[in-house]
């Protein structure tokens, strides 16, 4: 419930409720992408440091490691695009 100007409360509105259930979700989805990017690029860290890359690609699968490549290849484009767009909405 919400309360209007005049100290009334009133129900939100179905399309206020959607609203908040979507913010919710992307606040939740992004949460969960933080993590998930922290997570890799802790293991990352930990097998750039702990093995040369000559030996990664002796023992990786090629396949599932240029699968891997591809991937973070696609997110990285997607985070130059937002990176990008805050630019711009930051020089306006």
């Amino acid at each position: 419930m919400a309360w209007s100007g005049e100290n009334v409360m009133k129900k939100p509105s179905a399309d206020e409720r959607l609203i908040r259930v979507e913010e919710i979700r992307a606040i939740a989805d992004l949460r969960i992408m933080h993590s998930k990017i922290n997570e890799l690029y802790q293991v990352v860290s930990v097998l750039k440091r702990r093995h040369p890359e000559m030996a990664i690609r002796e023992y990786a699968d090629q396949r599932m490691l240029d699968d891997d490549i591809k991937r973070v290849d696609e997110i990285y484009l997607w985070f130059i695009g937002l990176k990008e767009e805050g630019l711009k909405l930051r020089k306006k």
